[in-house]
Protein backbone atom coordinates (compact mmCIF):
# COMPACT_ATOMS: atom_id res chain seq x y z
CA UNK A 1 0.00 0.00 0.00
CA UNK A 2 1.43 3.56 -1.18
CA UNK A 3 1.98 5.96 1.70
CA UNK A 4 3.24 9.69 2.13
CA UNK A 5 5.85 9.72 4.94
CA UNK A 6 7.41 12.43 7.29
CA UNK A 7 10.92 12.27 6.24
CA UNK A 8 12.18 11.70 10.15
CA UNK A 9 12.46 15.70 11.64
CA UNK A 10 13.87 17.24 8.17
CA UNK A 11 10.26 18.32 7.04
CA UNK A 12 9.68 16.67 4.16
CA UNK A 13 7.48 14.16 2.68
CA UNK A 14 8.22 10.64 1.21
CA UNK A 15 6.08 8.50 -0.97
CA UNK A 16 6.97 4.57 0.03
CA UNK A 17 4.95 1.85 -0.68
CA UNK A 18 4.65 -1.73 1.72
CA UNK A 19 5.37 -3.44 -0.58
CA UNK A 20 8.57 -2.51 -1.62
CA UNK A 21 12.10 -1.54 0.56
CA UNK A 22 11.87 1.18 2.38
CA UNK A 23 14.33 3.87 3.46
CA UNK A 24 16.01 3.02 6.91
CA UNK A 25 18.03 4.20 9.28
CA UNK A 26 21.34 3.33 7.67
CA UNK A 27 20.15 6.22 4.41
CA UNK A 28 19.48 8.30 7.11
CA UNK A 29 22.87 8.03 9.09
CA UNK A 30 24.47 7.77 5.38
CA UNK A 31 23.05 11.31 4.44
CA UNK A 32 24.11 12.65 7.93
CA UNK A 33 27.68 11.22 6.96
CA UNK A 34 28.37 13.07 3.91
CA UNK A 35 30.73 16.34 4.32
CA UNK A 36 29.27 19.31 1.94
CA UNK A 37 31.37 22.06 1.48
CA UNK A 38 30.42 25.12 -0.96
CA UNK A 39 33.10 23.76 -4.06
CA UNK A 40 31.45 20.58 -3.94
CA UNK A 41 28.63 20.92 -6.58
CA UNK A 42 27.90 17.92 -8.23
CA UNK A 43 26.36 14.87 -6.53
CA UNK A 44 25.31 11.02 -7.10
CA UNK A 45 23.12 8.78 -5.55
CA UNK A 46 23.52 5.43 -6.90
CA UNK A 47 20.66 2.86 -5.96
CA UNK A 48 18.30 6.03 -4.51
CA UNK A 49 15.28 3.50 -4.08
CA UNK A 50 12.55 5.97 -2.79
CA UNK A 51 15.21 9.08 -1.99
CA UNK A 52 15.60 8.79 1.38
CA UNK A 53 19.49 10.29 1.20
CA UNK A 54 18.85 12.74 -1.89
CA UNK A 55 16.39 14.63 0.08
CA UNK A 56 18.13 14.54 3.49
CA UNK A 57 20.94 15.91 1.31
CA UNK A 58 18.55 18.74 -0.36
CA UNK A 59 18.01 20.06 3.01
CA UNK A 60 21.31 20.48 3.14
CA UNK A 61 22.68 21.81 0.17
CA UNK A 62 21.66 23.71 -3.31
CA UNK A 63 24.28 21.82 -4.98
CA UNK A 64 22.86 19.41 -7.93
CA UNK A 65 21.92 16.10 -7.44
CA UNK A 66 21.92 13.21 -9.69
CA UNK A 67 19.81 10.21 -8.39
CA UNK A 68 19.84 6.76 -10.57
CA UNK A 69 17.14 4.03 -8.97
CA UNK A 70 17.02 0.39 -11.34
CA UNK A 71 13.28 -0.26 -10.24
CA UNK A 72 10.83 1.50 -11.84
CA UNK A 73 7.98 0.77 -9.26
CA UNK A 74 10.56 2.78 -6.95
CA UNK A 75 11.65 5.49 -9.20
CA UNK A 76 7.95 6.23 -9.88
CA UNK A 77 7.58 6.90 -5.86
CA UNK A 78 10.85 9.20 -5.81
CA UNK A 79 9.32 11.12 -8.99
CA UNK A 80 6.07 11.25 -6.76
CA UNK A 81 8.05 12.93 -4.18
CA UNK A 82 10.21 14.93 -5.79
CA UNK A 83 7.21 16.87 -7.17
CA UNK A 84 5.89 16.92 -4.12
CA UNK A 85 8.35 18.92 -2.47
CA UNK A 86 9.15 21.09 -5.41
CA UNK A 87 12.53 19.70 -5.95
CA UNK A 88 12.39 19.29 -9.96
CA UNK A 89 14.95 22.24 -9.91
CA UNK A 90 17.67 20.32 -7.65
CA UNK A 91 17.17 16.52 -8.04
CA UNK A 92 17.25 14.64 -11.31
CA UNK A 93 15.86 11.07 -11.10
CA UNK A 94 17.23 8.27 -13.41
CA UNK A 95 15.24 5.37 -13.87
CA UNK A 96 18.48 3.02 -15.33
CA UNK A 97 21.05 0.76 -14.58
CA UNK A 98 24.45 2.51 -13.42
CA UNK A 99 26.53 0.05 -14.87
CA UNK A 100 24.49 1.00 -18.51
CA UNK A 101 23.42 4.65 -17.57
CA UNK A 102 23.70 7.69 -19.51
CA UNK A 103 25.61 8.99 -16.76
CA UNK A 104 28.73 6.82 -17.41
CA UNK A 105 29.55 9.72 -20.51
CA UNK A 106 30.32 12.28 -17.60
CA UNK A 107 33.69 11.52 -17.01
CA UNK A 108 35.18 12.97 -14.02
CA UNK A 109 32.11 14.76 -13.46
CA UNK A 110 30.93 14.43 -9.71
CA UNK A 111 32.38 16.09 -6.81
CA UNK A 112 30.50 13.81 -4.11
CA UNK A 113 28.86 10.09 -5.02
CA UNK A 114 26.96 8.43 -2.37
CA UNK A 115 25.66 4.57 -2.01
CA UNK A 116 23.69 2.70 0.16
CA UNK A 117 24.11 -0.96 -1.56
CA UNK A 118 22.93 -4.40 -1.35
CA UNK A 119 25.02 -5.85 1.40
CA UNK A 120 24.75 -9.44 1.12
CA UNK A 121 26.08 -12.06 -1.41
CA UNK A 122 23.68 -13.85 -3.98
CA UNK A 123 22.37 -16.55 -2.42
CA UNK A 124 19.95 -16.82 0.19
CA UNK A 125 17.04 -13.98 -1.60
CA UNK A 126 13.76 -12.52 0.03
CA UNK A 127 10.77 -13.86 -1.60
CA UNK A 128 9.60 -10.49 -2.85
CA UNK A 129 12.40 -9.61 -5.96
CA UNK A 130 12.08 -5.54 -5.47
CA UNK A 131 13.04 -6.73 -1.60
CA UNK A 132 15.60 -9.04 -2.66
CA UNK A 133 17.54 -6.32 -5.07
CA UNK A 134 17.77 -3.88 -2.34
CA UNK A 135 19.60 -6.62 -0.16
CA UNK A 136 21.10 -8.72 -2.23
CA UNK A 137 24.18 -8.32 -5.55
CA UNK A 138 22.25 -9.35 -7.92
CA UNK A 139 22.14 -6.03 -9.97
CA UNK A 140 24.49 -3.76 -8.23
CA UNK A 141 27.75 -4.59 -6.17
CA UNK A 142 30.71 -3.68 -4.79
CA UNK A 143 32.87 -4.43 -7.46
CA UNK A 144 30.42 -2.57 -9.48
CA UNK A 145 30.44 0.38 -7.25
CA UNK A 146 34.27 0.90 -7.26
CA UNK A 147 34.65 0.72 -11.20
CA UNK A 148 31.32 3.59 -11.43
CA UNK A 149 33.08 5.86 -8.91
CA UNK A 150 36.10 5.74 -10.37
CA UNK A 151 35.00 6.70 -13.54
CA UNK A 152 32.75 9.24 -12.98
CA UNK A 153 34.39 11.21 -9.84
CA UNK A 154 36.82 14.14 -10.03
CA UNK A 155 40.08 14.17 -8.68
CA UNK A 156 39.96 14.06 -4.81
CA UNK A 157 36.16 13.57 -5.47
CA UNK A 158 34.53 11.76 -2.45
CA UNK A 159 32.51 8.32 -2.39
CA UNK A 160 30.75 7.52 0.50
CA UNK A 161 28.70 3.93 1.23
CA UNK A 162 27.18 2.24 4.34
CA UNK A 163 27.90 -1.49 4.26
CA UNK A 164 28.01 -4.92 6.14
CA UNK A 165 30.89 -4.68 8.99
CA UNK A 166 31.87 -8.53 8.54
CA UNK A 167 32.43 -7.02 4.77
CA UNK A 168 35.14 -4.33 5.63
CA UNK A 169 38.59 -6.18 4.68
CA UNK A 170 36.54 -6.49 1.03
CA UNK A 171 35.17 -3.07 0.61
CA UNK A 172 38.40 -1.59 1.32
CA UNK A 173 40.32 -3.72 -0.84
CA UNK A 174 38.01 -3.38 -3.50
CA UNK A 175 37.85 0.34 -3.33
CA UNK A 176 41.55 1.11 -2.88
CA UNK A 177 42.30 -1.15 -6.07
CA UNK A 178 40.03 1.65 -7.91
CA UNK A 179 42.56 4.24 -6.47
CA UNK A 180 39.69 5.06 -3.81
CA UNK A 181 41.43 5.44 -0.81
CA UNK A 182 39.44 5.32 2.74
CA UNK A 183 39.92 8.18 4.92
CA UNK A 184 36.78 7.97 6.86
CA UNK A 185 35.53 4.97 9.19
CA UNK A 186 32.72 5.35 11.43
CA UNK A 187 31.11 1.91 13.03
CA UNK A 188 27.72 1.77 14.08
CA UNK A 189 26.57 -0.55 17.13
CA UNK A 190 23.14 -0.80 18.34
CA UNK A 191 24.85 -1.10 22.08
CA UNK A 192 28.29 -1.56 22.63
CA UNK A 193 27.83 -4.74 24.05
CA UNK A 194 26.69 -5.90 20.40
CA UNK A 195 29.33 -6.10 17.51
CA UNK A 196 28.66 -3.41 14.76
CA UNK A 197 26.53 -4.83 11.97
CA UNK A 198 27.15 -2.00 9.86
CA UNK A 199 30.04 0.74 9.09
CA UNK A 200 29.81 4.46 7.42
CA UNK A 201 33.02 4.98 4.74
CA UNK A 202 34.18 7.79 3.13
CA UNK A 203 36.96 7.38 0.40
CA UNK A 204 38.49 10.05 -1.95
CA UNK A 205 39.69 9.32 -5.66
CA UNK A 206 43.76 9.21 -5.95
CA UNK A 207 43.74 10.99 -2.07
CA UNK A 208 46.68 10.36 0.26
CA UNK A 209 47.12 7.49 2.42
CA UNK A 210 45.87 7.86 6.30
CA UNK A 211 42.70 6.76 7.67
CA UNK A 212 40.70 8.80 10.18
CA UNK A 213 38.38 6.11 12.39
CA UNK A 214 35.84 8.41 13.67
CA UNK A 215 34.07 7.90 17.10
CA UNK A 216 31.16 5.49 17.12
CA UNK A 217 27.39 5.22 16.68
CA UNK A 218 25.55 3.78 19.28
CA UNK A 219 21.78 3.53 19.39
CA UNK A 220 21.21 2.36 22.83
CA UNK A 221 23.11 3.23 26.44
CA UNK A 222 22.77 0.17 28.46
CA UNK A 223 20.12 0.55 30.20
CA UNK A 224 18.32 0.25 27.10
CA UNK A 225 17.52 4.05 26.72
CA UNK A 226 18.28 5.89 23.36
CA UNK A 227 21.40 7.50 23.70
CA UNK A 228 21.59 11.42 23.01
CA UNK A 229 23.02 11.08 19.52
CA UNK A 230 20.06 8.80 18.25
CA UNK A 231 17.53 10.87 20.43
CA UNK A 232 19.04 14.17 18.41
CA UNK A 233 19.02 12.12 15.07
CA UNK A 234 15.15 10.05 15.01
CA UNK A 235 12.11 11.77 15.99
CA UNK A 236 9.60 9.64 17.79
CA UNK A 237 6.10 10.67 15.80
CA UNK A 238 3.74 7.90 15.87
CA UNK A 239 4.18 7.06 12.05
CA UNK A 240 8.04 7.00 12.17
CA UNK A 241 8.26 4.29 15.27
CA UNK A 242 8.67 1.67 12.44
CA UNK A 243 12.15 3.32 11.17
CA UNK A 244 13.44 2.65 14.84
CA UNK A 245 13.20 -0.99 13.71
CA UNK A 246 14.46 -0.75 10.57
CA UNK A 247 18.32 0.21 10.89
CA UNK A 248 19.27 -3.31 10.28
CA UNK A 249 15.78 -4.01 7.96
CA UNK A 250 18.30 -5.08 5.31
CA UNK A 251 19.53 -8.25 7.13
CA UNK A 252 15.72 -9.52 7.44
CA UNK A 253 14.40 -11.64 4.89
CA UNK A 254 10.71 -10.59 4.52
Amino acid sequence: MEKLNDLLGYNIKIFQDDDFFKYNLDSILLAEFVELKSNKKNILDIGAGTGAISLVLSTKTNQNIDAIEIQKELSDLFTKTIKYNKLEDQISLYNEDIKESVLLNRNNYYDIIVCNPPYFKNGKFSPKLAKSIARHEEFLNINDIAKVSKKLLNNNGSLYIVYNSERLIEALEILKSSNLIPKRLKFIHTNLSKSSTIFLLECVKNGNDGLKIEPPFILYNKDGKETDEYTTLIETKEEEKWVKKAMMDKPVFI
